[in-house]
């Protein structure tokens, strides 16, 4: 199992929550459909960051993702995130 976890700088995370949960063009509905991803998490940190969690069945799929949140924020919110976000991929070494 393994994750991809990142961390946006924005100007509205309720916005882009709303926006993400858009049935007809949100990113939950990429994440729930593509093969491979087990979960997807959008969190907000407050004072203007958001931080997703993806779990993958595989680190193809996680490295996948990245490029998908990416063209997803570059056509649906690019007026809502500050630069590029941290990515942080890896290996899953526990869980509950």
């Amino acid at each position: 199992m393994y994750a991809s976890i990142r961390q946006y700088r924005t100007s509205d995370a309720a916005e882009i929550g709303r926006r993400a949960n858009d049935g007809d063009s949100g990113f939950a509905p990429i994440a729930r459909d593509t093969p491979g991803i087990a979960a997807w998490y959008l969190i907000d940190g407050g004072d203007g960051t958001i931080v997703t969690v993806t779990v993958c069945d595989d680190e193809r799929t996680a490295e996948d993702s990245v490029q998908k949140a990416a063209a997803w924020v570059g056509e649906n919110a690019p007026e809502l995130v500050e630069g590029s976000p941290t990515v942080t991929n890896g290996e899953v070494k526990a869980q509950s």
